[in-house]
């Protein structure tokens, strides 16, 4: 058992984690509770299921730093990124996946791999021997999530993530919507016209918002606060701080053009992003919602386009829980108070589906290096990868701590390059340029023993 690793939790993080670790030639094992233990949000027990989206967002490697983490990924043949290669869906510059088909290929990719066995059951406790890499995401176990507090001697922090709707493609009225992606961004055609478009004039904006805020919400349990990450707002909420924020978040009209009514400029515009590959289920972009389920179906019907629309999936909320990582957390990602224990993933303090694959990366090749008995150095803070742990790890304030997507905030400046938006382009490339270059020779051989 001292020579095993074992993963709890087999999402982004954990498959990520799993993989990287048995590449390198570790004996691992890979614990999942689904689906003999259900959450709310997961329809499966596929390893590496898409709970919210189907999108790992911008896939641009020169200009954005989630484009840069794909590209760091790939680099470091990552079995996420490999797999959304595989089953990428037209998304104009995101990279967005069949959700089924890529949670299949990543469960037979990893029980196929000779290093890996999956076992299915909860683990309660946390383990006092062996070498481990918690890994359970935002929906992390009532008993696992008590044993964590208490062994942290604080509770955890805690938001509320919402869930976007699922719609049926056949049941859309596409004499109102229109097929283009912002901006006609896309190298193909396919890419240009990947999203859906649902155009509204004033007064039906007006409408919905007034119907969305008098809809009936989900309320939380006494002791629970509605505490919010701002990449994953509940439209609702959006409303309730101002009712023009949805025109200038999800529903912003600019970049499109209606050809149905090509003079018309449209008020808002709600756009859905295809959601598996036979193009028969569209999800409605950033409409993340706490609605009660009845209530929801009446308002997304006030949509122009959608007012037959058949639901796949209605959204909901969840709550999501999160260690405070600049406290319980060394450097190498382990619990302080037990160093046999790693933490990956969405538990940490990061979020999306990305950030959460990229910590699992880490969290993987470093138990492994320590297993293998080699020193492990971190990946240079320049890079995507090495800005997210050293956020999480000791260059966030802990008492301030929040979740974080990654962004070019996050990194080292560039010194003698203009700041503003006119030298943004320059800058973000040279970003990119440096943080390739120091990703690869953090890769190459040697690398992860001191070398």
């Amino acid at each position: 058992m001292t020579d095993e690793l074992h993963i709890i939790g087999g999402g982004m993080a954990g498959s990520e984690a799993a993989w990287q670790a048995a590449q390198m030639g570790v004996q691992v094992v890979l614990h999942e509770m689904r689906p003999q233990v259900a959450t709310f949000a997961h329809q499966t027990g596929l390893l590496g299921e898409m709970v919210c989206s189907n999108s790992f967002r911008s896939d641009d490697d020169e200009q954005n730093a989630v484009g840069l983490l794909h590209w760091e990924m790939r680099a470091a043949d990552g079995v996420i990124m490999r797999t959304a290669d595989a089953h990428r869906l037209p998304a104009g510059g995101a990279l967005a996946v069949d959700r089924d088909l890529f949670a299949q290929s990543v469960t037979d990719t990893l029980m196929a791999h000779p290093n890996v066995r999956v076992e299915y059951g909860e683990i309660t406790a946390l383990p006092t021997e062996g070498h481990w890499i918690i890994a359970t995401g935002p929906l992390t176990s009532g008993a696992l999530g008590q044993a964590i507090a208490a062994e942290t001697g604080a509770e955890a922090l805690a938001f509320f993530d919402a869930i976007a709707p699922i719609v049926y493609f056949d049941s859309i009225d596409m004499s109102k919507a229109w097929m283009q992606s912002r901006y006609d961004k896309g190298e193909t055609e396919e890419e240009r016209t990947a999203y859906l478009n649902c155009p509204m004039d004033r007064d039906q904006y007006e409408g919905f918002i007034d119907a969305l805020m008098a809809a009936d919400k989900t309320e939380f349990h006494e002791g629970e606060t509605a505490g919010y990450f701002d990449g994953c707002l509940p439209l609702e909420v959006m409303a309730e701080r101002g009712r023009e924020t949805p025109r200038f978040g999800p529903m912003k009209p600019v970049g499109l053009t209606n050809p149905h009514a090509p003079d018309v400029k449209p008020y808002a515009v709600v756009q859905l992003r295809r959601d598996n590959k036979l193009g028969t289920l569209y999800n409605i972009v950033g409409f993340q919602t706490k609605m009660k389920y009845g209530a929801q179906a009446d308002v997304f019907k006030s949509i122009p386009g959608l007012e037959n629309a058949r639901f796949a999936r209605l959204g909901g909320i969840h709550r999501n829980t999160f260690l405070n990582s600049p406290t319980v957390l060394d450097g190498q990602m382990r619990l302080r108070s037990r160093p046999n224990i790693r933490f990956a993933g969405q538990i940490t303090g990061v979020e999306g589906y990305v950030e959460s694959a990229a910590m699992g990366l880490l969290a993987g090749r470093l138990a492994a290096a320590e297993i293998l008995g080699t020193a492990a150095d971190l990946p240079p803070e320049c890079t995507a990868t090495g800005a997210l742990i050293t956020h999480i790890t000791g260059g966030a304030e802990a008492k301030t701590f929040q979740p974080m997507n990654v962004n070019f905030g996050l990194f080292p400046p560039v010194e003698g390059l203009k700041s503003g938006r006119r030298g943004r382009k320059d800058r973000y490339k040279a970003y990119t340029d440096r943080a390739k270059a120091a990703w690869q020779a953090w890769l190459e051989p040697g690398a992860l023993d001191g070398a």
